[in-house]
């Protein structure tokens, strides 16, 4: 219980103990930012990593003159992150795909691997893209399109194209507009405000299947 709200505390004022990381840290800061980033995409068991409001706290606190950070080079070093972390999961997806749905497991049956195959090989490409921008559903993605037996050709080029406009979007935005000071004021505000918009899709997509 005190590591979820450990979680929650630092997620909700992250830019608080992002500043504190630069400042402690300094340069390590872009190691200790690409290892979350890679942790959040590339295993499934990490989805409650911040993802969206990390890089958005982060080109904030880049974009103060007393940071030290270099926005291209942090842009550069979490777009490889983003990349390699959903490589890594889709390569974990298929490896243990075949193996989870050999029929060992009464409740992972063979008919949901078809399912996941035949979704993947209809909408593949844009659920990759899209997917970024949606907390936990980002995480499993990869891993689903490995079990689905995606064409690893085919994932990693619309994996690049989504790890690009992931963290290009978010960390410049955060650059030129988080420094704002009605954001700066409000910064707890808006972090909760880009989980929930996040969180908007999916949503919509529950209900309109349960109608």
């Amino acid at each position: 219980m005190e590591l979820i709200q450990t979680l929650i505390d630092f997620i909700l004022h992250i830019d608080k103990h992002l500043v504190e990381i630069v400042s402690e840290y300094q340069t390590w800061t872009y190691l200790i930012l690409f290892l979350i980033i890679f942790a959040e995409t590339g295993f499934v068991v990490t989805p409650f990593l911040p993802g969206d409001s990390l890089l958005f706290a982060a080109g904030a606190i880049i974009a103060r003159p007393e940071s030290g950070l270099n926005i291209v080079l942090m842009m550069g070093l979490l777009i490889v992150a983003a990349i390699l972390g959903d490589l890594v999961n889709y390569h974990i997806g298929d490896y243990v795909g075949p193996k989870a749905f050999s029929g060992k497991y009464k409740l992972l049956k063979k008919e949901y691997l078809e399912k996941t195959q035949n979704f993947y090989i209809k909408h593949g490409g844009k659920t990759i893209i899209y997917a970024r921008f949606v907390p936990i559903v980002r995480t499993f993605a990869p891993f689903i399109a490995g079990i689905g037996t995606m064409s690893y050709g085919r994932f990693a080029s619309y994996n690049v194209i989504g790890a690009f406009a992931w963290v290009c979007s978010f960390l410049l935005i955060g650059y030129y507009f988080g420094g704002l000071p009605i954001i700066k004021q409000n910064f707890t505000y808006v972090i909760f405000g880009i989980i929930v918009v996040s969180l908007i899709p999916p949503l919509i997509e529950i209900l309109k299947k349960k109608k």
